[in-house]
């Protein structure tokens, strides 16, 4: 009955983190390029009372051995990465991935994130950069008298300059594929660094090597489906309420064991 405890209140923990989960999942629903995660659980060590196998009086082997488990804990987040439906805002800086790739950005002390989200900016040099001022790789710089910039499928950015009848090509986007996108480490702000899990990126220009096109305009929304978490929440909170049912059962058996000395 002890060990029940134990058991049911490492139950417990595992709803918590997943409960903490669905609400950070619930907080982004529009966080732009916003990708949703979900924990994964295992259970944990068994205590072996006999093994498979064992010899019996009759001199056969059990078919089965006797193990009670001890409960189970979270070891892993797992984010998806699939698409975000597409919002259509027509703002020029706006772009959005329609398929694989993240958008390459420098952080204050040189290293490389990446990203999906491309609600892009210009600052006081012309260059294009995230909300917080980070710029885009490689480093796209917008004269200041553009009237108009236009950015290809396949990444091309060109703007229109007064008095001259073509247009003017300031540079390609690039984008970084991963083997392992789920092996990326989260940094807030919607970024992500690259770790071993997640392997070396693979830079090149959209719509090439199966990376995803860009499309201006229009954000990458989050995807996050509120019913999709609605339901994980209310599985997790009567799983939350089962362990504890278990926590107050092993109680009630405990004080009846200690009933029995009086």
């Amino acid at each position: 009955m002890i060990r029940a405890l134990y058991t049911a209140a490492s139950g417990m923990r595992a709803q918590q983190s997943h409960i903490d989960n669905i609400a950070h999942n619930m907080a982004n629903v529009n966080t732009a390029g916003f990708k949703k995660a979900h924990l994964e659980f295992e259970d944990l060590v068994y205590q072996e009372a006999r093994q498979p196998g064992s010899p019996t009086p009759t001199g056969q082997g059990t078919p089965t051995g006797l193990e009670i488990g001890l409960g189970t804990r979270a070891v892993a987040t797992s984010r998806d990465f699939s698409s975000g439906s597409l919002r259509s805002t027509g703002a020029p800086l706006d772009l959005a991935i329609q398929g694989e790739g993240f958008f390459q950005v420098t952080m204050p002390d040189g290293t490389m994130a990446y990203t999906r989200a491309g609600n892009l900016h210009r600052d006081g040099q012309g260059l294009l950069v995230l909300a917080e001022g980070l710029p885009i790789q490689p480093q796209i710089s917008v004269p200041a008298n553009a009237t108009s910039i236009t950015v290809s499928k396949g990444g091309l950015v060109s703007v229109a300059i007064p008095g001259q009848p073509a247009p003017q090509q300031l540079g390609t986007l690039e984008l970084a594929t991963f083997q392992n996108p789920s092996g990326l480490k989260p940094l807030g702000g919607n970024l992500f660094s690259v770790t071993q899990a997640s392997g070396e990126p693979q830079t090149g220009v959209p719509s090439t090597d199966a990376r995803g096109s860009i499309a201006q305009g229009f954000v990458e929304d989050s995807n996050v489906s509120v019913v999709e978490e609605m339901v994980n929440m209310i599985l997790g909170q009567r799983a939350y309420e089962a362990s504890s049912k278990v926590i107050k059962a092993a109680d009630e058996m405990l004080g009846q064991v200690n009933n029995l000395v009086r």
